[in-house]
């Protein structure tokens, strides 16, 4: 018998996330709607309009603008009446050496991965203040702490969210709002068909070095985000959660 605690842990939340037209933003606005949360899912992708309904508002935005931010936040609060959750999720990831790597390419890594998460916290914190309550959960990563060759701007990217996590945590909390993050490993996504054709294939490939020997499903990712975001993780401030089946705590 499923735990009624956990399929109604977010019923009655409301929230903004962001990257939500595939992937692990698209398996956590999809978990969130089903267990009774109200979601305004962002995305530059129009393939984000599929996953509207009467609980799911979807938002076109590049999360890089300062008034997409804005915009979802007000979405929110005008169509759900406040705002409760919000899951920075949205990523891109390049695959070069530092010598190879444009400054162009090098500030989009870093817009989308930081920049956004800064900009949606920004909104989304000074819209939780007054009702003093909120979480904020942050999609990090295994490379927030460690780095393989040729991903420089994403490990830095995924560094500062880190940084940004424990940092905004501190100022928040005093007003009850919760920040997090989830230190993701290899996820089976489209992340990497930027710049390869086989990118599942090779995540899929990738993850068996993990001591769990596989990669994680998005939607195992989004379990842990609606984890962080419920009550019943009232006491988890400024954490780093890893879920990359134990790729971080291995030394070969």
């Amino acid at each position: 018998m499923a735990d009624p605690n956990m399929v109604s842990e977010v019923d009655g939340k409301v929230a903004v996330v962001t990257g939500a037209a595939s992937g692990i933003g698209r398996a956590i606005a999809e978990l969130l709607v089903e267990r009774g949360a109200k979601v305004v899912a962002v995305d530059w992708d129009e393939k984000v309009s599929e996953l509207a309904s009467e609980s799911l508002v979807a938002l076109k935005g590049d999360v890089t603008v300062e008034s997409t931010a804005d915009e979802a936040v007000q979405t929110a609060i005008d169509r759900f009446g406040k705002l409760d959750l919000l899951v920075n999720n949205a990523g891109y990831i390049n695959y070069q050496s530092v010598v190879d790597t444009s400054l162009e390419e090098w500030e989009k890594v870093m817009a989308i991965n930081s920049t956004g998460y800064f900009l949606f916290s920004r909104a989304a914190v000074k819209a939780m203040i007054p009702n003093k309550s909120g979480a904020i959960v942050n999609i990090a990563s295994y490379a927030s702490f460690f780095a393989f060759k040729d991903i420089a701007p994403y490990a830095a990217s995924k560094g500062a969210v880190a940084q940004l996590t424990r940092s905004l945590a501190l100022e928040a909390i005093e007003h009850g709002i919760r920040v997090n993050a989830v230190g993701s490993g290899d996820v089976v996504t489209n992340l990497l068909n930027t710049f390869r054709d086989d990118g599942r294939e090779f995540l899929t490939e990738h993850g068996k070095a993990a001591p769990i020997g596989r990669s994680a499903d998005p939607r195992e990712i989004a379990e842990v985000v609606a984890f962080l975001a419920s009550d019943r993780a009232s006491f988890v401030v400024g954490s780093i959660f890893m879920v990359d089946g134990g790729y971080s705590v291995q030394i070969a």
